[in-house]
């Protein structure tokens, strides 16, 4: 199953580096799997944790819940996904990992694929890569959550998304409808909006015939002006991918 950006700007010489790093640590993990519910914790924020994980079905979030009961979502994983890397570095983590859905996740004891990665460079050059990608898509949130309007942000996480489950194999390249889990207040918490906020632009959105959001369902209805609301937020790797689209603004 590949991953959700199928290995975003890499450079071409390392691509069947990434490839055959990426079968080898399906291949580890492939023997480990876990159901979570949808609102599980699947790592403690401040816990302990010894375990490198992958998305096999579900999605997942990365979350900073603060101490008044607000939250932050940090990041999505999708199917393919791997997350928790930072275990192989850090002995407890400052942010929390749930299920947003009901997840099915493989993982593998970190001191185990430290091993693995220290006798296979395919697979040390996929891991390196998994901070990289996670750094982009983090500079492209700061860059949504300094920046963009509530509108560009909503815009640009509708399309992160449905171009992310594209080349993860889970909806078709021109499809226009994806199911979503994610619950308003998720949205919310994710753009770093209130759920108010966020109700008011998916009406827009709606009766300007652009977009919806309904019933764990997301359908674009008018592609072109979604993606051109969400094009001063995207980096060059979305301008480019036509999973994405290619919009100007």
């Amino acid at each position: 199953m590949p991953d959700s950006a199928r290995f975003a700007l890499h450079r071409p010489e390392i691509g069947p580096c990434l490839e055959r790093g990426d079968e080898a640590v399906a291949r580890l993990m492939a023997a480990s799997v876990r159901t979570f519910d949808a609102g599980t914790a699947i790592i403690e924020m401040g816990g302990e944790h010894d375990l490198v994980h992958r998305v096999r079905a579900g999605w997942v979030s990365r979350v900073r819940p603060l101490p008044d009961g607000r939250s932050q979502i940090i990041a999505v994983f999708l199917p393919g996904d791997l997350f928790g890397v930072k275990s192989m570095f850090v002995t407890r983590h400052v942010d929390a990992v749930e299920a947003v859905s009901e997840a099915v996740v493989e993982c593998i004891d970190q001191r185990a694929l430290r091993d693995a990665a220290a006798r296979d460079f395919d697979i040390s050059v996929r891991l390196t890569w998994q901070v990289v990608e996670e750094e982009r898509r983090l500079h492209n949130w700061v860059v949504g959550l300094g920046r963009g309007n509530a509108e560009e942000r909503l815009a640009l996480l509708l399309l992160d998304l449905r171009g992310r489950l594209a080349l993860a194999g889970q909806i078709d390249a021109l499809a226009t409808e994806y199911d979503c889990p994610m619950t308003q207040q998720q949205v919310a918490d994710l753009l770093g909006l209130t759920n108010v906020h966020v109700s008011r632009v998916l009406r827009t959105l709606r009766e300007e015939g652009i977009a919806m959001m309904r019933a764990g369902r997301v359908q674009i209805t008018d592609l072109a002006r979604l993606e051109k609301l969400a094009y001063p937020l995207q980096d060059l790797f979305e301008h480019a991918e036509p999973a994405f689209g290619r919009h100007g603004p």
